[in-house]
């Protein structure tokens, strides 16, 4: 539904107010508290209601075999009782990624329900979450559905940036983009890559989107570049005009 004043789409106001209310009290709580243990607890509490309809209570039925996948449904909305890649990279900080590791579980799994497809409540909230994970976030940003991230506390992202959907944000020898470029769908942005003649050795190097440069969709950024200002990587449809 449109507002009238207006030719961007937005929610009915009385659903509006509801989202805004919700981002703001999920950043309160995530400014208050740090500790890896609290922020599970609060991201799980949102999930449970999220994807069950209920808040998180009750004690689950471990005895019979036919609630089993039910029992594993719930007991994954918790970030405590699951893995992410991240965490199995040597070359992780630890306590950073540990401080993190709720939020990054939020964004995934928040993408992954169908609020996730909520255009106008998917751009608020997953900058909302940015301000917490990454090492800067800038003003003015877009993050669309199902842009993946690594450690997010090695993304540095300024104003005006927009990212589109399913993007790949490799972050593990860090990110930099500047003000106003552009991440186009499906791209792949890395910050670290193999040895040739080891595969198990990784080197970590930085990589620097330059201001108002533009990745095209499905291109991809290997570890080190450093684009220019306005550089553009990748093929876009005016090409072959």
């Amino acid at each position: 539904m449109a507002n009238a004043n207006s030719s961007v789409p937005h929610p009915a106001p009385e659903a509006e107010e509801i989202y805004r209310r919700w981002i703001a009290f999920l950043d309160e709580e995530f400014t208050r508290h740090h500790l890896p243990a609290r922020r599970a607890e609060i991201v799980r509490d949102q999930l449970y209601q999220l994807y069950l309809g209920r808040p998180h209570g009750g004690k689950l039925n471990l005895t019979l075999t036919s609630e089993l996948p039910g029992n594993v449904v719930s007991l994954s909305l918790d970030p405590e009782n699951v893995t992410i890649e991240a965490e199995h990279f040597a070359d992780a900080d630890r306590e950073r990624l540990s401080e993190r590791k709720p939020l990054l579980w939020f964004w995934q799994m928040f993408d992954r329900s169908p609020i996730g497809l909520n255009h106008w409540l998917g751009l608020r909230f997953r900058c909302m979450l940015g301000r917490h994970i990454f090492a800067r976030m800038g003003t003015g940003v877009k993050i669309y559905h199902g842009v993946d991230l690594t450690y997010g506390y090695n993304l540095s992202i300024g104003d005006g940036v927009t990212i589109r959907q399913h993007a790949l944000l490799n972050d593990r020898g860090g990110i930099t983009i500047g003000d106003h470029a552009v991440i186009g769908s499906y791209s792949r942005i890395f910050s670290y890559a193999h040895d040739p003649a080891n595969y198990d050795k990784v080197r970590l190097v930085p990589t620097n989107i330059g201001a108002r440069a533009r990745i095209a969709s499905h291109a991809i950024v290997l570890a080190g570049q450093h684009l220019a200002e306005g550089e553009s990587v990748g093929v876009f449809p005016t090409d072959h005009a």
